[in-house]
């Protein structure tokens, strides 16, 4: 069924540092559909101005942040929205409040795909400190059963962009030991900055091998299309229920400020 105007989807960067920005533009512009409209944006300095949210503290500061980002892409008329960090920081809270526009987030989206190509998956995580945080996200999403395994390489955020050799030396040392002693039979990248090495990772090890930033991305454009061809939009009912319209007025937490700092449109074709 055609489109009638472009799918439109938000991948929030959820720090108040646009560093990355460009790099996760040009992964949407190598990985979205012809007829998806694809904005990058990453939140304004006055919300926190982090480059990084490896910490729960840090999650806690930028929440409120991705809260008025959701909102007011909402407003906008996005379909979809993913929240580009793989501790699915905020997503049950966005999900609250984004009207008919659908969230998404990388962890979320990897397991869903990792369990449609195999039955048993490893993740790769940057430091030891993310696996308690990121084990309880998996086992609430219901993918425990499936996972060999987390294995950290000791990189933190900043880290896997420095030296992309290094850093693909030890994601492959790291899928290795998942592949043959855990008997993983898929792997998933566990941080949005390990963008752009999985297809080497894949060739190296034989089996799939998922990018959190693009399943994010391709999980908020699929669901997206189902939005509107099949008419699919988030529940609102019972523990889905939004907060009342006229009680968010009268607090008056939810929009105010600029809720994006840059932004990076990728045009459809």
């Amino acid at each position: 069924m055609p489109m009638e105007k472009p799918i439109k989807i938000m991948y929030l960067s959820p720090v108040g540092d646009s560093s990355y920005d460009q790099v996760f533009a040009d992964m949407a512009r190598d990985h979205k559909l012809p007829g998806t409209e694809i904005h990058l944006a990453s939140l304004p300095p006055a919300e926190g101005g982090f480059t990084h949210i490896e910490y729960r503290s840090y999650e806690a500061i930028v929440t409120r942040g991705i809260i008025r980002a959701v909102r007011a892409a909402a407003r906008e008329g996005f379909d979809a929205l993913a929240i580009g960090c793989f501790y699915d920081t905020a997503l049950h809270d966005a999900r609250e409040i984004s009207g008919d526009m659908i969230i998404t987030a990388p962890c979320v989206a990897s397991c869903e795909i990792a369990a449609s190509l195999s039955n048993r998956f490893g993740i790769i995580v940057g430091r030891r400190k993310w696996v308690h945080q990121m084990a309880s996200t998996v086992r609430e999403h219901g993918h425990e059963h499936r996972l060999s395994g987390f294995y950290h390489v000791e990189l933190g955020v900043n880290d896997f962009q420095k030296d992309h050799a290094e850093t693909e030396r030890r994601l492959i040392e790291a899928g290795r030991k998942a592949v043959e002693e855990d008997f993983a039979e898929a792997l998933i990248l566990g941080c949005t900055l390990e963008v752009g090495f999985y297809r080497d990772v894949e060739k190296k090890l034989g089996v799939p091998v998922i990018d959190p930033s693009i399943a994010a991305l391709k999980r908020a454009e699929y669901a997206a299309v189902l939005k509107r061809q099949c008419g699919w939009v988030p529940s609102r009912k019972w523990s889905s229920e939004p907060p009342p319209e006229e009680e968010i007025a009268r607090f008056g937490q939810f929009d105010t400020n600029e809720p994006f700092g840059n932004r990076i449109v990728v045009e459809a074709e």
